[in-house]
């Protein structure tokens, strides 16, 4: 068996070694050990004070609104996000719920792009090859190759479209596309909705009687959350008009080629 044969074989011998198991579940591994500190924090804060649930959400947000370190603390909690898979959306709307409309924006986009970045790379250092173009059709190969292509604008139109914002951070990374073009596509993609949900959380407020709603506040925000599911149809279908043409134009000359070998 000649060297070049050996090495081939070597690398598919390589290939279908198993993984370990923390090769496996790193990440929930770690969102586990996370979210039991996360929770054995609240049992102990709440039962060394004597609070209720209530209670001890209103002393959080309280200490989120007066603290010099508040808006640290929900940047860190925002940018390890990802590695407890902790909702998005649910941070945006409680930044703006906490520090009010402007400064909820500020901080839940900021945090956004962190944890984007995190997630970016985790992809970059963890998921060498796990995407190597294999000449398939599908359609994260095809998001795949126009994102090594062009990235700031694949990148910016996955935003625009809602496509889960993790996935498409853990993509980029894999892909290691170019980390300026990828946060800066995902801080312009990811302002519509963002400035939506925020200032839906900033449209509510505990006071003495309980929750209260702004209605004017909350208008802007649900006015603008269907203006930015508006435009993230046009762009839906203008991807769909788009893989239609090159599927087209893929057809068209695939039928050039091969009308010479008929003819012959």
């Amino acid at each position: 068996m000649d060297t070049s044969t050996s090495s081939a074989a070597a690398a598919v011998a390589a290939k279908k070694q198993p993984t370990s198991w923390w090769q496996a579940h790193w990440q929930k591994a770690i969102a586990g050990l996370l979210w039991a500190i996360l929770i054995g924090g609240y049992l102990w804060y709440s039962n060394a004070n004597n609070l209720g649930p209530l209670e001890a959400v209103r002393q959080l947000l309280d200490l989120f609104r007066t603290s010099a370190v508040g808006p640290l603390i929900y940047l860190a909690i925002y940018m390890v996000r990802p590695l407890i898979f902790f909702s998005a959306a649910v941070l945006t709307l409680a930044a703006g719920f906490v520090f009010g409309p402007v400064w909820g924006i500020i901080y839940s986009t900021l945090g956004g792009n962190l944890s984007a970045s995190l997630a970016y790379l985790i992809g970059y250092f963890f998921g060498a090859g796990v995407l190597e173009d294999d000449g398939s059709d599908g359609i994260l190969q095809r998001y795949a190759r126009r994102m090594r292509r062009s990235s700031f604008e694949t990148v910016l139109i996955m935003r625009f479209l809602f496509l889960p914002f993790d996935a498409v951070s853990y993509l980029a990374g894999f892909l290691r596309v170019d980390w300026k073009s990828f946060a800066f596509a995902t801080f312009l993609g990811s302002i519509p909705g963002g400035v939506a949900i925020a200032l839906a959380g900033a449209s509510g407020d505990f006071d003495e009687g309980g929750l209260s709603l702004n209605p004017w506040v909350l208008a802007i925000a649900v006015v603008l959350f269907v203006l930015s599911l508006v435009f993230s149809r046009y762009m839906r279908r203008r991807e769909q008009a788009r893989e239609l043409a090159n599927e087209q134009a893929n057809t068209q000359s695939t039928e050039l080629m091969e009308e010479p070998q008929n003819a012959a």
